[in-house]
């Protein structure tokens, strides 16, 4: 089962933001620098290539005891035997991934508004993934306002499900994050974009013990 610690640091990848590195690589540098959590995010390969890769980054993770979500895709998830899904408001309703993940895999739901926030606390998740954080550019699909720090801990004050933000996150601002007493922070550019993700992983890390978490 997840343990909070697992949310600390959550890297949600990007190929396209690698800077021409393997996400193999980056995925491995990022976990050698304490990265706590990997959510593989393919939304163009097709369902072989997207469960090959998922297997990959398992045989990364797994000896590390780093779990790795698939987002979205329940189908891919379970043929590549990895940790647990993530899921947004459109996709799959949590209940049908629990039931066809099972009670000991790990399920996330994205929340963007405080009625979305409020709803999910009655479903059978394991986190909620809450964004934007801040105005961010590497999801466009978002329709909620940012969050900022001070709604975030309004948020952590609600829920009884642990929050990971996510949105905008970025080094400068993981301090304030912490402080509003989220359980992690997720972040795909500033460690697939890092030039040393091992290095950009161990300062998100840091940054977010120094600051209570």
């Amino acid at each position: 089962m997840m343990q909070p610690q697992d949310l600390l640091v959550y890297l949600v990848t990007d190929r396209d933001l690698c800077l021409g590195r393997s996400l193999e690589d980056v995925v491995a540098e990022a976990a050698g620098g304490g990265c706590t959590m990997v959510q593989l995010r393919e939304k163009h390969a097709d369902t072989g290539e997207f469960v090959a890769l998922a297997r990959r980054l398992h045989t990364v993770l797994r000896p590390l005891n780093i779990p790795l979500i698939i987002n979205d895709r329940v189908d891919v998830a379970l043929a590549a035997g990895v940790e647990g899904v993530h899921v947004g408001q459109s996709d799959m309703p949590p209940a049908d991934v629990r039931r066809l993940m099972g009670p000991d895999a790990i399920v996330g739901l994205s929340v963007e508004t405080e009625a979305e926030l409020d709803a999910a606390q009655s479903e059978p998740v394991d986190y909620l993934g809450i964004g934007p954080a801040f105005p961010t550019q590497t999801k466009k699909d978002v329709h909620g306002s940012p969050w900022g720090a001070e709604g975030l801990a309004r948020a952590v004050r609600y829920s009884a499900l642990p929050l990971v933000a996510i949105g905008g996150v970025q080094p400068d601002n993981v301090p304030e994050v912490a402080r509003s007493g989220v359980a992690g922070v997720a972040v795909v550019s500033a460690i697939c974009s890092a030039p040393s993700p091992r290095e950009a992983a161990q300062s998100l890390v840091r940054a977010m013990r120094e600051n209570g978490r």
